[in-house]
C-alpha cells in the first residue's frame, strides 16, 4: 500500500523586539518587525523628549526691571521688560532748534563762499590748506542740516536770509573787497574776515546749547564750539 506523501508545514514565530528573534525570522518579516520596533521605540523616544527637554532660552521671560541710565545730572529711570522694546518718542524740538538750524545752514554757505575763493587768490600754502579743512567740513555739515529739517518737515532757508541779524557774517561790500584780493592782501583780510566768521558761529552754538532741546542739534552746536574754536588758533598763528 502506498503510502501517501508527507505534508510538511512551517511556522513563523511570533514577531518579537528581541534583535537575536529578529535575525532568526525570514527577510521579509524581519524587515518589517524591525522597521514596526524601531518606530515604536522613536515614538516614545520623541515624547519623553518633548516631555523633558528644557526651555528654549530665547524665549525666556523675566519680569525683572530694567534700570536705564539717564543723561549727565538726571535719574536713572526703571522700566518694565515691555517698556524696554518699546519704540522711544522722538526728542522734542523747539523754536530755538529750528532757528539754529537754518541760520547755521546759511552761516555756513557763506564760509563756503570765502573759502572758494582761497585757491585762486591765497598766497599762503597753510592758508590754501586751512580753506581747504574749512571747505570740506562744513558741506557736509550744511547736508546734514538740510536733511534734518526735510525729515523734520521744516522748511529750509532760502539763499536771500536775512545776514545781517547773524553774528560774524561778512558785509556784501567785505565780500566784494574779499574777491578783488590778491596775494597776501587776500590773506591777511581772509583771515580777519574768518576769524569773526567762526566767533559769530560759536556764539550762535552758544545759545543753542542754553536754549535749544533737541539731542542732535545740541551735538552739532557742541561741535561748532569745538572745532571752529581750534580753527580761530590756527588762522591768529597764520596773522602772526
Amino acid at each position: 500500500m502506498r503510502r501517501a506523501p508527507a505534508v510538511i508545514t512551517s511556522r513563523v514565530p511570533a514577531p518579537s523586539a528581541d534583535p537575536h528573534v529578529l535575525r532568526a525570522l525570514p527577510l521579509r518579516q524581519a524587515g518589517t518587525t524591525a522597521v514596526k520596533a524601531l518606530l515604536s521605540i522613536a515614538g516614545a523616544t520623541l515624547l519623553l523628549t518633548g516631555c523633558s527637554s528644557p526651555t528654549d532660552p530665547a524665549k525666556v521671560i523675566t519680569d525683572a526691571p530694567v534700570i536705564v541710565p539717564g543723561k549727565p545730572g538726571e535719574v536713572a529711570a526703571t522700566l518694565t521688560p515691555g517698556q524696554t522694546f518699546a519704540p522711544l518718542p522722538s526728542p522734542t524740538i523747539n523754536a530755538t532748534d529750528v532757528r539754529y538750524v537754518q541760520d547755521m545752514i546759511v552761516h555756513h554757505r557763506q564760509a563756503l563762499e570765502m573759502a572758494a575763493l582761497a585757491p585762486d587768490r591765497a598766497q599762503s600754502p597753510r592758508l590754501k590748506s586751512l580753506a581747504d579743512r574749512i571747505y570740506d567740513a562744513q558741506g557736509p555739515e550744511i547736508k546734514a542740516m538740510t536733511t534734518w529739517l526735510e525729515e523734520e518737515g521744516l522748511r529750509e532757508p532760502d539763499h536771500h536770509a536775512d545776514h545781517a541779524t547773524m553774528p560774524g557774517m561778512a558785509t556784501p561790500a567785505q565780500l566784494t573787497d574779499l574777491r578783488n584780493a590778491k596775494g597776501e592782501s587776500f590773506d591777511t583780510l581772509f583771515v580777519t574776515l574768518m576769524i569773526a566768521h567762526h566767533k559769530g558761529a560759536i556764539t550762535m552754538a552758544e545759545t543753542q546749547l542754553i536754549n535749544g532741546s533737541h539731542d542732535r542739534v545740541l551735538t552739532w552746536a557742541q561741535d561748532v564750539v569745538a572745532e571752529q574754536s581750534a580753527e580761530i588758533t590756527r588762522l591768529q598763528r597764520l596773522l602772526g
